[in-house]
């Protein structure tokens, strides 16, 4: 049954617990920064760029997606201010952890268990929670989020926390679309959100 406040857009039949225990995925909130570790990250090639993936072995606090290298890393800078950022294939873990996110990007509509350590606000949080609720092959508008939080009045604080998503794919705010059906914007791009939604076969891109 579909959960309430929420319209979701099917290209398939769907619902809003098609994968329940995405909203009861901890995020970890600060927690990984708040014990000061290093943040490691890699960049990978993908089909639809380069990817900057960042994080630790135990969780990932980035996911970055765009043509330029080097304005990928300034992007990360810029999000994680005062952290010591270590580009590096040393820690196995973390690569297999970037294995996985590539393999996510070229295949969004599989099932993601990846650990996850969001930085956001509290209101970000929920946020990007209600969209991790939606499932893959399947779209919401700002006004179905806002719906579903229960913040009528927030659609447009809702796009920003879209917007502010450290986590391509993974949070999939690709999954977000205009009322009227068509594609809104998105911060890695317009075209890889196209085909993102392409790929998991959603009517219409």
């Amino acid at each position: 049954m579909m959960g309430a406040g929420m319209a979701l857009r099917p290209a398939r039949r769907g619902n809003w617990a098609f994968f329940p225990e995405f909203s009861g995925q901890i995020l970890l909130l600060n927690a990984f920064y708040k014990r000061g570790k290093l943040v490691h990250y890699l960049i990978r090639t993908s089909s639809l760029g380069q990817a900057l993936i960042a994080g630790s072995a135990d969780a990932l606090c980035a996911i970055l997606i765009g043509d330029d290298a080097d304005a990928l890393r300034k992007d990360l800078q810029r999000r994680f201010p005062g952290e010591e950022l270590r580009e590096t294939d040393i820690d196995t873990a973390f690569e297999r952890l970037t294995a996985r996110v590539i393999a996510l990007i070229e295949a969004p509509a599989a099932r993601s268990d990846l650990p996850l350590d969001a930085r956001g606000t509290v209101f970000q949080q929920r946020v990007w929670r209600a969209l991790r609720d939606i499932p893959p092959g399947s779209t919401a508008t700002y006004t179905d989020i806002a719906e579903r939080l229960g913040m009528l009045k927030a659609v447009r604080a809702i796009a920003q926390a879209c917007g502010a998503n450290p986590l391509a794919v993974v949070i999939p705010c690709h999954r977000v679309v205009r009322r009227d059906g068509g594609i809104s914007g998105y911060r890695w791009g317009v075209e890889i959100k196209r085909e993102l939604l392409r790929r998991e076969n959603v009517s219409g891109f």
